[in-house]
């Protein structure tokens, strides 16, 4: 049960479902990350902490940043279920549609210089 708790509580939060919904588009850096949901570095990087100990997303890390993904739910069932799930919700949400929206234009080459 308490596997199922922390996939829940991760979902409870609505920036961190929105960091689902990004990175249902990309992988993406903290930068790119921060700069579309307009939170601050240290917030987004606890909401991945989050969602990443819960098993919806991975990292890899290049030199001194982190690309962020979604993870394929090998970690957890109730996580890969979710996750499956996720991709048919909130489309139509309009926070959702301005978000994927306004990361469609940002690129980590202009932002923080980490594919330089």
């Amino acid at each position: 049960m308490e596997e199922f708790i922390k996939v829940m509580k991760a979902l409870s939060d609505t920036n961190r479902v929105k960091l689902l919904k990004l990175l249902q588009q990309r992988v993406m850096c903290v930068c790119e990350i921060q700069a579309a949901c307009g939170i601050a570095q240290p917030t987004v990087s606890k909401h991945l902490k989050v969602l990443e100990e819960a098993g919806l997303v991975g990292h890899e890390k290049h030199g001194q940043w982190a690309h962020y993904f979604l993870a394929n739910g090998g970690q957890s069932s109730y996580a890969a279920t979710l996750l499956g799930n996720l991709r048919h919700w909130l489309d139509n949400d309009p926070q959702v549609r301005d978000l994927t929206e306004k990361s469609k234009g940002l690129h980590r080459k202009d932002l923080c210089g980490c594919c330089e």
